[in-house]
């Protein structure tokens, strides 16, 4: 029987402090066997990582995936340029998107859907630093009501 289910990985919070996310898609990657070991055992990490569209192909550059453990020569590179796998018109929309407008595709969060691995890819805008000093105030005076009602 097959498991069924969503189990997240890892997720790129500094992303979202970063970028206006503006659409999110799911694509799968490829790894070798003692990474997908790795990364069940969830030592990967997304931060400075983005996307780039190469010869109508997709990678992935800057997420570190740790060597395993018991892994011995069949490790890889933790750092080297992985591909996504998606349908070639995404690919060739999202590039058009990238070159044109100032967009970026940077990865969001990686998941296991089922025993696949996924790829959360978002299409971000760049945030100037005042939007960024305007979110964390916002949160931060969230988070203080927040602890104000608890208190009652």
């Amino acid at each position: 029987m097959e498991k069924k289910g969503v189990k997240i990985a890892a997720q790129n919070r500094k992303a979202h402090h970063d970028y206006y996310v503006e659409e999110k898609y799911e694509a799968g990657i490829e790894l070798a066997g003692t990474e997908v070991k790795s990364v069940r055992a969830g030592t990967l990490n997304l931060k400075d990582s983005y996307c780039s569209v190469k010869d109508g192909e997709l990678f992935v550059h800057g997420m570190h995936i740790s060597p395993y453990e018991k892994g011995n020569i069949f490790n890889k590179d933790p750092v080297r340029p992985r591909r996504l796998l998606m349908h070639k018109r995404e690919i060739r929309k999202l590039h058009a998107l990238v070159k044109q407008d100032g967009y970026t595709l940077v990865p969001l969060s990686v998941y296991f859907k089922d025993s696949r691995v996924k790829v959360e890819v978002g299409l971000c805008k760049g945030k100037k630093n005042y939007d960024k000093r305007a979110a964390v105030a916002q949160r931060d005076t969230k988070r203080e009501i927040d602890r104000a009602m608890k208190a009652r």
